[in-house]
C-alpha cells in the first residue's frame, strides 16, 4: 500500500479507523516526489539519527526509514502511534508525545530534524529547537509558505521571528509545496526550509536582554525605532536618540530594517547605558 496516494491513503485510514484531527493541524503530505526531496535535502546518512515531528501516517517515516539511520518519531495521536508500532521497521523508535515536552537533550549531539510541521505550533517548535542545549544540526521542515518566507527575510522585511532562527541559525527555502498535495487539504501552500545551526550564535549576547530589546523595537512596528524603543524600554526619545546615534544608525531606523549585526550595534549601545540591566 502506498500511503503517498491518495486512494490508497484513505483505504489506510478507514480501516484503520482514523480520521484528521484538525485540532492537531493534521495534513498528511500525499505527494512522493516532496516527501524524497525532503529527505534528499536533509542529506541523512545511515549513522545519522534524525527526529521526525509528527509522523503522521508515516508516509515519511517509510522513506527514512529506508536510510538507515535511527529514526525517533514523535506524534501526540495516540491511534496514529499504535498503527506506526504495528508497521514500522526496528531502526524507527515511535515515541508517544508532545513535542514540546519531548526532551532533545536525549538525543546523540548532531541529530538532524524532519518534520511536516502542524502551523499552529510552527514558531514554539523552531524556538525550542533553536535555543535548545542540545540543537540540531539542521533542520528541514515542512511549514506554512509565508511564515517560511519570513523567517529567511532580509532587511527591510525583518521580523522577531526572522532575528530568532537567523541569530541561531543560517536559512535556506528550500522548494514550494502546493496545498493541494495535502490530505485534508489546507487553506493555505506549504515551503519546506533548511536551517542549519551556525557554530556560535551570530554574536555574544544574554538572549534574555537581546530579545527583550527587539521586542521592544518591533512593539509599534510602524514607528521609527527612537519611538518604539522608548516606549518598550521606557526611557526619554531623547536618550533612544542617543543610543541609536552611537549605534551608528540613522535616526529614522525602522525596526524591520536592521540586520542581525545592526541590532548587535544596538544591544551593544543599550547595555552600554545599562538600559537592560
Amino acid at each position: 500500500m502506498d500511503l503517498s496516494n491518495i486512494k490508497d491513503l484513505k483505504v489506510a485510514m478507514q480501516l484503520a479507523g482514523i480520521k484528521a484531527n484538525k485540532g492537531l493541524g493534521q495534513h498528511f503530505l500525499i505527494d512522493a516526489e516532496s516527501v524524497d526531496a525532503i529527505i534528499d535535502a536533509a542529506q541523512i546518512t545511515s549513522g545519522d539519527t534524525v527526529l521526525e515531528v509528527g509522523p503522521g501516517l508515516g508516509v515519511m517515516t517509510d522513506q527514512l526509514a529506508k536510510t538507515e539511520a535511527q529514526i525517533v518519531a514523535v506524534e501526540t495521536d495516540g491511534k496514529l502511534v499504535e498503527l506506526l508500532r504495528r508497521r514500522l521497521p526496528a531502526n524507527v523508535r515511535v515515541e508517544e508525545a508532545d513535542i514540546m515536552k519531548f526532551n532533545v537533550a536525549d538525543l546523540p549531539a548532531n541529530y538532524k530534524v524532519v518534520a511536516n510541521v502542524p502551523y499552529y505550533i510552527t514558531s514554539p517548535i523552531i524556538r525550542l529547537l533553536m535555543e535548545s542545549k542540545n540543537p540540531p544540526v539542521w533542520s528541514v521542515l515542512l511549514i506554512q509558505k509565508e511564515v517560511a518566507e519570513r523567517i529567511a527575510s532580509k532587511p527591510g522585511q525583518m521580523s522577531i521571528l526572522a532575528l530568532s532562527v537567523q541569530y541561531y541559525a543560517d536559512v535556506e527555502l528550500v522548494f514550494d509545496v502546493p496545498r493541494d498535495r495535502f490530505f485534508p487539504v489546507p487553506n493555505v501552500d506549504s515551503a519546506v526550509i533548511k536551517l542549519v545551526r551556525k557554530p556560535q550564535p551570530a554574536f555574544e549576547a544574554d538572549t534574555s536582554k537581546l530579545f527583550r530589546l527587539i521586542k521592544a523595537g518591533f512593539g509599534e512596528k510602524r514607528k521609527q525605532l527612537r519611538n518604539s524603543l522608548s516606549g518598550g524600554l521606557q526611557i526619554s526619545t531623547d536618550e533612544v536618540a542617543a543610543i541609536i546615534a552611537a549605534a551608528g544608525l540613522a535616526e529614522t531606523t525602522r525596526a524591520q530594517e536592521l540586520s542581525l549585526q545592526q541590532w548587535k550595534s544596538l544591544y551593544d549601545a543599550v547595555l552600554a547605558k545599562e538600559y537592560l540591566s
